[in-house]
């Protein structure tokens, strides 16, 4: 039998045992495991699971079911078995432990926004620095002057303009992949959002502006483009994905490749001028309306509320809708009082990154994450930092909108205004209006906005953070202690499931590490998972292919979901009939999960042999 043929086999076998492809949600997979997120868990046959072919492990974490089997093969497996089940192109960070947790629909909203924005951060941030960085060499008469300078910097702004030209069609590519549909199906209905023949969204309410209207079975629809539209590409993506999974489903092989495809990419642009992009329009109409309604109407509190919920907007790429209403302003009363607003609002989450980027400082991925995001901010671009940090960690989101909303009062009691629209942050500051103290007024509410959101950002982050200092790590058996290297097993010892410590013991008594959840017990009792409350897992594998003994003198003493202390008696092996069966007795405690936001360190030598940073 050839390889693929018996990979085949083995996918249809875990398919079937996994409660079949109506129960998969997702599918992915990490140097050694098969990672597949589920409906409903209680389908699983997990004892049947570990007994397919070329299986070297089953275990469930952060409500992951993950399968083992090792580095290259698991790869090959993936590749069968995702295209078996049509869940192809998932990335692992689609799936992770938090795609599994119980979250009510604004958590699992907020979630996908962020998901789907993973692959975009890089292409935003390059645009951004870039932006802001021609934003003020323009202003200057010595790169005017100078043919090579004037070059280089109108290539470079060239440059910076590109991904948000085409935001929407990336969003709703990214979407696409995300909820499990073929990324290009989602490419091409982000290039119909933007279609050159489309009246351009941006010239909604401007003079002159008639775009066509087609007549369907009565219903009049705009041919306006959606510029923009990061919602409505959001949804679309979710549109698309979900059409292009029905229809490889349900139409015959024979014509699949050629009727899917198209079903799907007419009925999403059907879907998208009917339902979908009226939708999103209503809803960034709703919102731009109430905040504006606010200014005029609510003194000091509806200018904080606007600095507050500005950068919501933001989120749902309608913000451009204010560029109107800003023109309007300049021209009726010659000062433009939302710029400014706009401007705090921003700097709120520019604060709110640097109150992140304090908290985590030793994480270097969060260094290289936070400090290009913060300095983008700067030159009045914020969707790296919004989409990059603050909506995916949620709290420096909210800290920020509140260092926003304090900034917005003092701009209303300061009456700083600007003479311009169309530059933010510190760029902003050349089309600040002088009187009344402005310049300095300006400087002042960006500081409020700067230090109140950083501040409050890391009071949220420590109020957080404060149960986890508590964790205090004891050797969870009595015997030699060893770095995870000296396990007797290379997929332990070669960290393809994670770091942590290998004990050789010397009495029968396995006990928890630290507090925390048992979040599952394995049927054949060798191997327990636990859970602590800052979302690192952490397994416990008693002996070498002990698996095999089928639970024999093995001794479960905790059930799924109890919580336990530290030191809290967990399994009793009776190593010495084990030893006498043959098999190696070390107890394998690894560190299979850590969240991002968590930096660990391992020290086999030290009584406290896993610690936070």
């Amino acid at each position: 039998m050839e390889k693929s043929e018996k990979y085949l086999l083995i996918s249809k076998e875990i398919a079937t045992l996994v409660g079949g492809e109506e129960n998969i949600q997702g599918v992915a997979h990490c140097a050694t495991r098969l990672r597949i997120v589920l409906n409903d868990n209680s389908l699983v046959d997990l004892k049947k699971l570990e007994n397919v072919d070329l299986v070297k492990g089953v275990f469930v974490a952060g409500d992951q079911l993950q399968i083992i089997f090792g580095a290259g093969l698991v790869n090959d497996i993936y590749a069968i078995f995702s295209k078996l089940v049509h869940r192809e192109n998932m990335s692992l960070e689609s799936i992770k432990e938090q795609s599994g947790l119980k979250q009510n629909p604004l958590q699992k909203a907020i979630k996908s926004l962020s998901d789907v924005f993973v692959e975009i951060i890089p292409a935003i941030l390059a645009a951004a620095l870039l932006m802001g960085l021609t934003g003020v060499l323009g202003k200057w008469d010595v790169v005017a002057s100078n043919p090579t300078l004037y070059s280089l910097n109108r290539l470079a702004n060239l440059a910076s303009t590109g991904i948000f030209a085409i935001l929407p069609m990336a969003v709703c590519y990214s979407a696409t992949k995300k909820y499990g549909g073929r990324p290009v199906l989602g490419l091409v209905v982000g290039a119909i959002m933007l279609d050159g023949s489309l009246a351009n969204a941006y010239s909604i309410g401007t003079a002159g502006f008639n775009p066509e209207v087609l007549n369907l079975f009565g219903l009049q629809i705009q041919m306006v483009g959606f510029q923009g539209g990061i919602i409505i590409a959001l949804m679309m993506g979710w549109v698309v994905a979900n059409l292009d999974k029905y229809f490889i489903k349900k139409i015959p092989d024979v014509v699949k490749l050629l009727v899917a495809p198209m079903l799907t990419v007419f009925i999403s642009t059907l879907l998208l001028f009917t339902i979908v992009g009226p939708l999103g329009r209503l809803l960034g109409d709703t919102i731009t309306g109430s905040l504006l309604w606010m200014t005029e109407n609510l003194g000091f509190i509806g200018y904080a509320l606007f600095g507050g919920f500005q950068q919501i907007i933001v989120i749902t790429g309608l913000h451009h809708i204010l560029g109107a209403v800003e023109s309007q302003l300049i021209s009726s009363t010659g000062t433009n009082f939302l710029n400014p607003l706009m401007s705090v609002a921003l700097i709120g989450q520019a604060g709110a990154v640097l109150g992140y980027l304090a908290l985590h400082w030793e994480n270097v991925k969060m260094r290289e994450l936070c400090i290009p995001s913060f300095i983008s901010t700067l030159f009045g671009i914020s969707e790296p930092a919004i989409f990059g940090v603050n909506l995916r960690y949620r709290y420096p989101l909210i800290a920020g909108c509140i260092g926003g909303a304090i900034a917005g009062a003092y701009v209303y009691f300061s009456q700083l205004t600007s003479l311009g629209f169309g530059t933010t942050a510190v760029p902003g500051i050349a089309i600040v209006d002088p009187s009344n103290n402005g310049y300095i007024n300006y400087i002042i509410a960006h500081v409020i906005g700067l230090v109140v959101a950083m501040v409050l950002t890391i009071v949220f982050g420590k109020l957080q953070k404060a149960p986890h200092k508590a964790f205090n790590f004891v050797i969870p058996a009595k015997g030699k202690v060893e770095s995870i290297e000296k396990a007797n097993d290379p997929t332990f010892s070669s960290k393809s499931l994670g770091d942590g410590i290998v004990v050789t013991p010397t009495d029968n008594l396995i006990v928890a590490p630290c507090d925390a959840v048992v979040e599952f017990t394995f049927p054949t009792k060798h191997a327990i998972g636990l859970r602590l409350d800052n979302g690192v897992g952490i397994l416990i594998h008693c002996g070498i292919n002990t698996v095999e003994l089928n639970g024999e003198h093995f001794e479960v003493l905790v059930s799924a979901n109890q919580k336990v202390k530290a030191n809290t008696p967990l399994i009793k092996m009776d190593i010495e009939a084990i030893k006498k069966l043959g098999y190696d007795t070390q107890i394998l405690v690894i560190v299979t999960e850590t969240p991002e936001t968590v930096s660990t360190k391992v020290n086999a030598n030290q009584e406290n042999w896993l610690t936070f940073q």
